[in-house]
């Protein structure tokens, strides 16, 4: 066995081999290695109980005649695990963690872990067996793009490592590595007649078909077979979708793990043929609107209850947002959580108070009314003095939003309930939305998606059942705040499809002024949203969280300051 990939001769590069050699063993059928791919969720910070996780998997794995299991990207802290990257006990707690599954025997574990040590910190993966940790790699390619920081926290690993087991010759990769073309050339050319690839990949839309097509590409052009792990569950904003896929040296699949699901994933390959055998049914494949669907249910879920939320509380209008956002909590976190609050002035039209009763009684969930005409009044009765019978305007509408974000706000301290607000993407782009009023809350379901999308995702979600959980006029009505008389977003903003197809080309795919104006655009339409967007960023700092889902999110995908002089047309 060699040194591990970042001793001495580190920053020279190079190849490391160690050795995982063992007995064929009854569970293991001649001339086939199993390998099982835990798509599993790690909390971040927890090192403990991911610890323990690891175990139970490994046994189980084992138990079912697996002779290799491997843990995604940094499994033993959590991803992202961001500046607890720089607690000074890391080293110490993931070295006692690694020690705690050194008594799992009979199996090989691969690891995903921080290593740290005298020449920096590294992304890793340690090959664990019977006791023994027989050798380490060390990421190579930091991403610092999107969500990724890792050049903030992490080391550049620069060898290759490969382990021989019962035949085969393995090489290992982490995630971004993967993603360009040098790290497993330089494997192939070293031997490799596999390539396992550890991973913490975030979901966004169609990001499953790319990371297909990036596997059938790496693995036809070095005809190598490839295992591909991804993490899954939800941390923050963020969500693991799974996918994992053992993927033959031709580039088709021979097996694939369901979407945001936990699953045990076991794959087999023949050592003479290196191809693995295939899974006798694939998982469901997903529309648009169903994969969007399940990680905004995955990601409200696992932050509500990884948090130590006992429940959620929604405001619910008679709108399509709130509507929508009151079935995604629903199907995240059972009825039983799920706290709506109708909270009515004189603008509340009465379609908006049927359709908000008829949709909590469908969902069983608990529905209270509370007018909020007190609130507003005595709000106004306070400032008439400071006003000085100024004519009423928009801070007359925001003093209402504020009252329910009060109301919600107060409810919430009482009965420890997250408040989650009702915003999709399109009014947080261009500010259409009240600081402590509808944006007050703990998190965001529909923060990354647009208004059209929210559109689609309730109609989507009606298709699931006979009888819709979103009454059909709510879809069908006109969307309003309903903070004036016969008000309609459209007095404010252009229809939605319009303004959604701008947001999307400046705030998604970055372009600017005139390059969306040669998209066929009316060149007065571009210039007010993207000055819109641009007024709104103060607001956007304040709002909460929420689901990523997108190509770009709001947060810390995208980055401006607040107070900056930088003209739209150049």
């Amino acid at each position: 066995m060699s040194k591990d990939n970042n001793s001495n001769s580190a920053d020279k590069g190079g190849v490391n081999h160690a050795q995982a050699n063992a007995d064929t063993g009854a569970n293991n059928a001649a001339g086939n290695v199993t390998f099982a791919l835990a798509q599993s969720h790690f909390l971040v910070g927890d090192i403990n109980t991911n610890t323990d996780k690891m175990r139970k998997l490994a046994i189980e794995a084992r138990e079912q005649g697996a002779d290799v299991i491997i843990f995604p990207e940094l499994a033993l802290l959590g991803y992202p695990p961001q500046d607890l990257l720089l607690r000074p006990s890391l080293s110490g707690r993931v070295k006692s963690a690694l020690s705690a599954l050194s008594d799992i025997e009979n199996i090989v574990m691969i690891v995903g872990y921080p290593h740290v040590d005298h020449h920096g910190t590294f992304n890793s993966a340690a090959i664990l067996h019977n006791g023994h940790q027989k050798g380490f790699y060390h990421k190579q390619i930091l991403p610092n793009y999107g969500v990724f920081d890792e050049r903030r926290y992490f080391d550049k690993g620069r060898n290759q490592v490969l382990f021989d087991y019962k035949g085969l010759t393995i090489g290992l990769l982490i995630c971004e590595d993967l993603w360009e073309k040098a790290p497993i050339s330089d494997l192939k050319k070293q031997g490799a007649d596999l390539v396992i690839s550890l991973n913490a990949s975030p979901f966004e839309l169609d990001k499953q078909d790319n990371r297909k097509a990036m596997l059938a590409k790496r693995s036809s052009e070095q005809q190598l077979p490839i295992l591909y792990l991804n993490a899954v569950g939800g941390q923050d904003d963020l969500v693991f979708d799974g996918g994992s896929m053992a993927v033959q040296a031709d580039g088709t699949i021979a097996h694939e793990a369901p979407r945001f699901m936990e699953q045990l994933l076991l794959a087999s390959l023949d050592v003479s043929t290196a191809k693995f055998d295939t899974q006798q049914k694939a998982p469901l494949s997903l529309s648009r609107e169903s994969e969007m669907y399940q990680a905004l249910v995955v990601g409200l879920r696992d932050y509500v209850n990884h948090s130590g939320f006992t429940g959620v509380i929604i405001g619910l209008s008679g709108g399509i947002d709130s509507a929508l956002t009151l079935c995604i909590a629903v199907d995240a976190l059972g009825a039983d959580k799920v706290y709506a609050v109708m909270m009515p002035y004189e603008y509340t039209s009465k379609i908006s108070l049927e359709d908000a009763q008829a949709q909590a009684r469908r969902l069983n969930v608990s529905y209270t009314v509370c007018p909020i005409f007190d609130a507003v009044e005595g709000i106004r009765h306070t400032l008439a003095p400071l006003f000085n019978k100024s004519p009423a305007d928009t801070t007359e509408e925001n003093i209402q939003a504020r009252a329910r974000g009060v109301i919600l706000m107060a409810l919430s301290n009482k009965f420890g309930h997250l408040v989650i607000t009702t915003g999709n993407k399109s009014e947080l782009a261009v500010g259409y939305s009240t600081l402590y009023g509808d944006m007050a809350g703990g998190f965001d379901v529909l923060k990354d998606v647009y208004k059209s999308q929210v559109y689609d995702l309730a109609s989507y979600r009606n298709r699931l059942e006979d009888t819709p959980v979103i009454p059909e006029r709510v879809i069908t009505r006109p969307p309003s705040a309903e903070l004036r008389p016969d008000q309609k977003d459209q007095d404010s903003l252009p229809d939605y499809d319009t303004l959604d197809a701008i947001l999307t080309l400046y705030v998604d795919e970055d372009m600017g002024y005139q390059e969306i104006i040669d998209k066929g655009f009316e060149a007065q339409l571009v210039a007010k949203t993207i000055k819109m967007v641009d007024n709104s960023e103060y607001k956007r700092l304040q709002a909460p969280i929420g689901t990523k889902v997108s190509h770009k999110a709001f947060g810390r995908e995208r980055r401006y300051p607040l107070v900056n002089k930088w003209s739209i047309k150049g």
